[in-house]
């Protein structure tokens, strides 16, 4: 056998012994996920049940954020993942803001509560009654944008309680090339509750979770995520037009800051 064939045959088994460990580790690490999530199950739902609301918000927060910590620790470990999280631990003990990421995938609230403590979550009702991760959100308080009075309500009672609310202004996951129209409550609870939007740029070279990815395909890894602190805008006015002009310079911001980085890229 000549060399050549030598070097393409290592290759190719490098290759193989690669892509047999990549798939092992994907599935690995969903494996951890569900255990971890059943395993709090039971826990969640007692401390419901005996703890005070306020008590099993902070309980509820701090598990959510060691345990995703944790878990995109075990990821970084085995390869699958790459994260930039650096930029948001600076939000720390901040005055209480609404935190408005963009949204390519299922993963970027964990990413968020994974690095700021005490972020109350918005979400859909779908979560709230998801059997892994249901349980959990319930107990930290997180609010479920069922009818948006609630939500407007319950959002503005975090800000003013002094927690940092995490709210996707695309209210879905993004379908365009850069993002999704925005929702206008995100400027009405900003108005409301006189709090500030710090915006944050979620960057990711993989599809994975993304809209209609389904969970148990594998995609190519290992995957880079970079979440970054973005322009932070004072709220607005509670007229009208100072809300729509709101919704605009957001919308205007994302979508040049998402192409900037990705022309960059």
């Amino acid at each position: 056998m000549s060399d050549a064939h030598r070097k393409i045959g290592g290759a190719d088994a490098k290759l193989s012994l690669e892509s047999v460990w990549q798939g092992a580790a994907f599935y690995f690490a969903l494996a951890v996920l569900a255990l971890v999530c059943l395993a709090w199950f039971p826990f969640a739902l007692i401390l419901r049940a005996v703890l005070s609301v306020d008590a099993g918000r902070r309980v509820g927060r701090a598990v959510v954020q060691r345990v995703w910590h944790l878990y995109f620790a075990l990821l970084r470990t085995l390869g699958a993942c790459r994260f930039d999280l650096s930029e948001l631990d600076s939000l720390a003990g901040e005055p209480a803001m609404i935190l408005a990421p963009n949204h390519p995938c299922l993963l970027d609230a964990l990413l968020i509560a994974s690095r700021v403590p005490d972020t109350c979550c918005v979400m859909k009702g779908d979560v709230a009654g998801n059997v892994f991760l249901g349980p959990g959100a319930l107990l930290a308080g997180y609010i479920v944008n069922d009818t948006p009075v609630r939500l407007i309500r319950a959002a503005v009672a975090e800000l003013q309680r002094g927690s940092p609310l995490l709210l996707f202004p695309e209210g879905t996951r993004t379908e365009s090339a850069a993002v999704n129209p925005l929702k206008g409550g995100i400027a009405l609870i900003a108005a409301r509750a006189q709090a500030p939007v710090q915006t944050l740029i979620i960057e990711t070279d993989s599809g994975f979770l993304g809209k209609g990815w389904q969970i148990f395909r594998k995609p190519a890894l290992p995957i880079t995520y970079r979440v970054t602190l973005g322009r932070r805008f004072a709220p607005p006015g509670r007229d009208h037009a100072a809300l729509q002009a709101f919704i605009g310079e957001l919308q205007r911001f994302y979508a040049g800051e998402l192409d900037t980085h990705r022309a960059r890229d």
